[in-house]
């Protein structure tokens, strides 16, 4: 019960958080002389760092996964897993968006762009093994989350060791106050919603493997 109230709580907080977001971002100035385009930037930067964040909580499950072999451990691997997908899919499409006008090109194979683009590959991949792997494929699944996991410093700090077209990781620190306020807010609305999906798909996955056990127990009774 109090878990419920908690992802409710979080769930009314992420659509207040979304609902203000928008006129604080208008009111914020532009930066670095861009147009209109560098606004996007309060939704894609929490994208980018939920992206790392469910790539890190997938991985850290399907470890826990690998070592207990428990069905809650897999759940949450699996939840996360499927979020890393969707926050990479927003990364990978708000970015080129703010790109074009910044840099003159949709898309460059510099080191960000291409370790992001990586990452969620690894976690494309694990949502096909899950789909078409048969036996043993959450295992071999839970073994690429734990890899993608590994490969989250390498690409945040993918742009301090290599010369990039992207910003480096001291941007955010050196906000100004009009501008951190609607990246404060959109990280907080982002990291509520992240909570509130990934309890949802956990959720629903824990009632499949239910429904999947009864449904074996039926068959090893002779009832179906």
């Amino acid at each position: 019960m109090l878990k419920r109230a908690l992802v409710l709580l979080c769930a009314a907080g992420a659509v207040v958080g979304f609902f203000i977001l928008p006129d604080l971002v208008f009111e914020a100035p532009l930066a670095y002389n861009l147009f209109i385009t560098q606004k996007i930037f309060y939704y894609h930067v929490p994208a980018a760092i939920l992206l790392f964040t469910s790539a890190i909580v997938s991985g850290v499950a399907s470890a826990g996964y690998l070592k207990t072999r428990r069905g809650g451990w897999d759940d949450v691997a699996a939840a996360s897993a499927w979020l890393t997908v969707v926050f990479g899919a927003i990364t990978l499409t708000t970015g080129p968006i703010w790109a074009r006008p910044a840099w003159g090109v949709w898309w460059t194979w510099e080191a960000r762009l291409t370790t992001a683009l990586l990452l969620w590959l690894i976690f494309v991949a694990y949502g096909i093994v899950r789909r078409f792997g048969g036996p043993g494929s959450d295992r071999l699944a839970a073994g690429l989350a734990v890899f993608g996991s590994i490969n989250v410093p390498l690409v945040y700090y993918s742009v301090n060791v290599w010369r990039t077209m992207h910003p480096t990781t001291n941007v955010i620190p050196t906000l100004r106050r009009d501008m951190l306020a609607p990246f404060l807010l959109g990280m907080l609305a982002y990291h509520l919603l992240f909570v509130v999906l990934l309890a949802a798909r956990a959720a629903i996955l824990r009632a499949e493997r239910r429904v999947e056990d009864v449904h074996e127990l039926a068959l090893d009774a002779g009832l179906e």
